[in-house]
Formats: structure tokens, sequence, C-alpha cells
């Protein structure tokens, strides 16, 4: 499906998607990628949504681990996120929704990251509209399979 006719060549965005591609900036990828509006598209070796772990949203928001204030506890203090960090991953399943479990999104979440679970259709077309916005977003696809 064609999502976008023309493009901003400085930004990355969703051109079309189907069976088995997606396709940034109308360059086809047959593999699972992660990218936010600025920079490099990367493969993401990821196969199924099953496989979708806390390192590797953390890898996806660009997030490095770095030792907790051991003391924060005390406070109540949640882990603050980086200045950098994305306000929200986006996280495309494929054909079909597939809910992370809470020990995948609880760090993050708990930063105050967003993270959205849904078909990979629905969150090509919510991350160009929040691309477009100028909003700090990453996005994680899985292509669709042929059933």
């Amino acid at each position: 499906m064609l999502l976008q006719r023309e493009s901003n060549p400085a930004l990355n965005t969703v051109t079309a998607y189907g069976n088995n591609y997606i396709q940034i900036n109308e360059e086809s990828y047959s593999h699972a990628v992660y990218f936010a509006p600025e920079g490099d598209v990367h493969e993401w070796h990821i196969d199924q949504a099953a496989h979708i772990t806390a390192e590797e949203l953390k890898k996806l928001a660009g997030l490095t681990d770095h030792a907790p204030d051991p003391m924060a506890f005390l406070d109540g203090r949640a882990p603050e996120k980086p200045e950098d960090a994305p306000e929200i991953i986006l996280i495309g399943t494929g054909l079909h929704q597939y809910f992370l479990p809470e020990t995948a999104t609880h760090p993050l979440l708990s930063m105050g990251i967003g993270i959205e679970v849904m078909t990979t259709q629905a969150a090509a077309r919510t991350y160009n509209i929040l691309m477009a916005e100028g909003r700090r977003v990453v996005a994680g696809l899985l292509p669709h399979e042929e059933s």
C-alpha cells in the first residue's frame, strides 16, 4: 500500500508497505527495521514480536545503560529520561497486533517514554503523522508476513 506520493528527503518517511516489505524514503526493506525521523534506517534483528525485550526497546530509543542513582528509591524518584530520548516508541508487529509484556515496557514507561504497539500498517501511518508534527518518535516495524 502506498502511503505518501512525496516525502521530505531530509526526514525518514514510510512511503509504502505490503507483504514482506516496508518502504522508507522509497527504499524497500524485507526485514524488520527501526528508525527516527532523522538518521539511518537500521536493520532490527527481530523476526517476531514475541522476541521484543526491554533491551531491544532501549536499543530503539538510543538509551545506554548507566549506573542508576542508588539512593533514588528513598524519595520515590523514577529513572530520569535523557534529554535526547524519544517521546514515544511505535512498534509495528506485522499483520496482527501483539501486546508486549510489562517486563519489556516497564523500564521505558517508568522514564516517561511512551510505547504504543499496533499493527505495522497502523504504526506506519501513526509514525508519519507524528514525524510530520515534529515529535521525537522512533518506529520499530516488522514486515507483514504472507498468510
